[in-house]
């Protein structure tokens, strides 16, 4: 994770507004907690290791499950970021500042905050390694690590930032540069990336090209602009309901999507960015940008690769059900860290968190986990500054929604969600494990609810 900022596991969220459990009411302001250095002792029942939302939400479950003295959670960083507000900073809608809070203001009351990095994993013993060779044992651990970017393995980055003309809304640093580069566009090639690697939210590289095509529009430029959708994919969206209705926009709105392009270098200095073209190996295509956007290559934090816990890429091996390790049954995973073949976003992790609880517990008292995760995860797919597409799916790509409506329409309502309401939810409820995600609409009809 960056020095700076904890970067939330995902940059989509969930819509579910009224499915919140009975638990909000009792929801609290932020409390004071212990912090650390290194670890107050060397033992803890319950071990989380990152702060981002899945850790911070299973360590305030936690606490309510064993007491909040039992429980630690390892981060390094100052600053929580809530990251799917980005995409509405990189496109000028919100303000970067109201996407921050003090790591010391999400951590449970009373939980420990050991302010380390966690440097090797030894399940065998139970206990993780921490900066100067501190070592911390654990009954049961929570891995909650997130996902690195790795934007140095595009030649000619992260330095190519210091250069106008280029943004990226993955990152702190680089998010504001997004909107500067979109308000100095003048004429020319406006480029958008997807990288060839697992990334969080697959539809965020998208939804800043919708908002740029959008304001350029309202401030007269979109004629003198090239839009260019340059995926590694062969798909411009996983679930076919919802590619069908960005395809129709994309047509609409005379975007270019040139697929199985994949970005190895920009030469900032030039404004130009070199894709290679991923059906024919070593064949590549440099282009002129006026405007790039640049989506990093991502991949699991350095800790978990070649890890005990993690499989052959590096993530961490769990169930896709129990979200159980499937080797150690004391150790656990969620969010963007795992091997969960779903789409990484914060709306799995809210999904996420309520299964691990019940796993845990269930664990905690030497029985079988019950319930299962069923992939769901979604993305509101900000289509414009008041339009989003609201996709909700599960394990095999098939929509799994939770309005009675067309949700592959482009709908206002969708949008204050995503721009309003989500942010809400995020910090009142998901962090402090209050909401374990929503449950379909199939069931509420069960009970009548329509």
């Amino acid at each position: 994770m960056s020095a700076i900022g904890v970067v939330v596991a995902s940059s989509c969220f969930h819509p579910r507004t009224w499915l919140l459990k009975s638990g909000m009411q009792k929801m609290s302001s932020f409390g004071l907690h212990t912090a650390s250095q290194c670890a107050a002792k060397d033992y803890y029942e319950v071990l989380v290791l990152g702060g981002g939302a899945g850790g911070i939400s299973m360590s305030a479950r936690m606490k309510r499950k064993v007491g909040a003295g039992n429980v630690a959670v390892v981060e390094p960083s100052k600053t929580h970021y809530y990251q799917p507000m980005w995409t509405l900073v990189g496109g000028g809608a919100k303000e970067l500042a109201s996407s921050a809070r003090p790591t010391g203001s999400v951590i449970p009351k009373g939980v420990e905050w050991i302010k380390s990095r966690v440097t090797a994993l030894d399940p065998d013993k139970n206990c993780v390694w921490l900066e100067n060779d501190t070592k911390v044992f654990y009954k049961y651990l929570i891995i909650a690590l997130g996902i690195s970017l790795h934007y140095e393995k595009i030649k000619g980055l992260p330095e190519g930032f210091h250069h106008p003309r280029i943004g990226s809304n993955y990152s702190v640093h680089t998010v504001e540069k997004t909107w500067k580069a979109l308000q100095d566009f003048k004429e020319g090639n406006a480029i958008f990336t997807f990288p060839n690697t697992p990334v969080k939210c697959a539809g965020a590289p998208q939804k800043i090209m919708y908002l740029s095509e959008a304001y350029w529009r309202k401030t007269g430029k979109r004629s003198k602009a090239n839009i260019m959708f340059n995926t590694s994919l062969n798909v411009v969206f996983g679930v076919k309901k919802y590619a069908d209705a960005l395809l129709e926009i994309i047509k609409e709105r005379n975007i270019a999507v040139n697929y199985k392009r994949n970005l190895v270098e920009v030469r900032a200095d030039k404004q130009e960015a070199v894709f290679e073209n991923l059906d024919k190996p070593g064949v590549t295509e440099v282009l002129q940008y006026e405007m790039l956007h640049v989506t990093p290559p991502m991949g699991p934090p350095d800790v978990l690769i070649n890890s005990p816990v993690s499989d052959g890429a590096g993530w961490v091996d769990v169930d896709k059900e129990t979200l159980q390790q499937k080797k150690y049954p004391n150790v656990f995973g969620i969010g963007d860290c795992t091997n969960l073949p779903t789409s990484k976003t914060a709306a799995a992790v809210a999904a996420q968190s309520g299964v691990l609880d019940n796993t845990i517990s269930l664990v905690m008292k030497n029985q079988l986990p019950t319930k299962k995760y069923d992939g769901y995860t979604s993305c509101p797919l900000v289509t414009g500054y008041n339009k989003v597409i609201l996709a909700e799916f599960d394990y095999n790509a098939q929509p799994l929604e939770t309005f009675p409506i067309d949700q592959s329409k482009e709908r206002v309502t969708m949008y204050r969600m995503k721009a309003d309401m989500m942010p809400f939810l995020y910090w009142n409820a998901l962090l402090k494990g209050y909401w374990g995600g929503p449950a379909p609409v199939r069931k509420l009809m069960h009970l009548g609810l329509k």
